[in-house]
């Protein structure tokens, strides 16, 4: 994969660095991850890694479009390198859990009520709720709390 993220580096005009190349493994191999867990990952491999280094990193890759930003209402920013794919994401509202969803048809999946004029090509969708783990923890929770009031 290495290969691969330097000829990409190199297609996009951007420098081959360490932390660069190491971050891009990381958040492959971590999708949705946000910039500090990036930077914990990465400072593991080159010590001498720092946040600022993975925030210029990470603002360099995502304007290049080799990775993608997605920014939840009320959360940090989290990146992954799957991209022009218009997939979109549901979120847990419990956990936090994130996990991608292919769009329904072709992209954009949706369009607007009134587009302006401009030529839409991709919509952003994020879909909250409640991940499996959470509703079943939210139901034993709540058989808990009934069985102790039988006692």
């Amino acid at each position: 994969m290495k290969n691969a993220y330097e000829a990409l580096l190199k297609s996009k005009n951007l420098s081959l660095t360490a932390v660069r190349l190491s971050l891009l493994e990381v958040v492959q191999a971590h999708p949705h991850s946000d910039a500090n867990v990036i930077y914990t990952a990465v400072k593991q491999r080159i010590p001498t890694a720092t946040i600022q280094a993975i925030y210029n990193n990470l603002n360099a890759l995502t304007h290049a479009g080799i990775i993608r930003e997605i920014k939840p209402k009320g959360h940090v920013s989290l990146y992954e390198t799957r991209v022009n794919d218009n997939h979109h994401h549901v979120i847990c509202r419990g956990c936090g859990k994130i996990e991608d969803t292919h769009c329904m048809g072709c992209a954009p999946c949706l369009a607007p009520a009134d587009n302006h004029g401009f030529a839409v090509d991709e919509a952003e969708v994020v879909f909250w709720g409640k991940c499996p783990q959470c509703q079943q923890d939210k139901i034993n929770h709540k058989e808990e709390y009934n069985d102790s009031k039988r006692r």
